[in-house]
């Protein structure tokens, strides 16, 4: 019932901009959690952002802190992710997941229950 579907990325220059949104359904955004994870060819899937919906607040990993901001639409039940100053090592496909336990560890992929299919972001130099 549950499903997650990511969408917006594409090739981008260094220094640009991309903003992706992931369209959930059979979820609500008063609880749980939801974020995004990325994950670089021969790379570990990597925790990005997240959001505990009960107050808002929002965890980020260091190496996006002040270039990504992630958001939620609770009319379009959709959570985005806008990338800023990209970086080519902000190349990799990028995960939504979401969560509806009222704890979770948000860095740990395996503590999310379900994922979306996945979005390419390639950031050329």
């Amino acid at each position: 019932q549950v499903q997650l579907v990511e969408s917006g990325g594409g090739l981008v220059q260094t220094g640009g901009s991309v903003s992706l949104s992931c369209a959930a359904s059979g979820l609500t955004f008063n609880s749980g959690f939801m974020g995004w994870f990325r994950q670089a060819p021969g790379k570990e899937r990597e925790f990005v952002g997240g959001i505990r919906w009960s107050d808002g607040n929002i965890d980020y990993t260091n190496s996006v802190k002040g270039r990504f901001t992630i958001s939620g639409d609770n009319a379009k039940s959709t959570l985005y992710l806008q990338m800023d100053s990209l970086k080519p090592e902000d190349t990799a496909v990028y995960y939504c997941a979401a969560d509806t336990s009222s704890w979770i560890n948000m860095r740990s992929p395996r503590a999310w229950d379900y994922w979306g299919q996945g979005t390419q972001v390639t950031v050329s130099t």
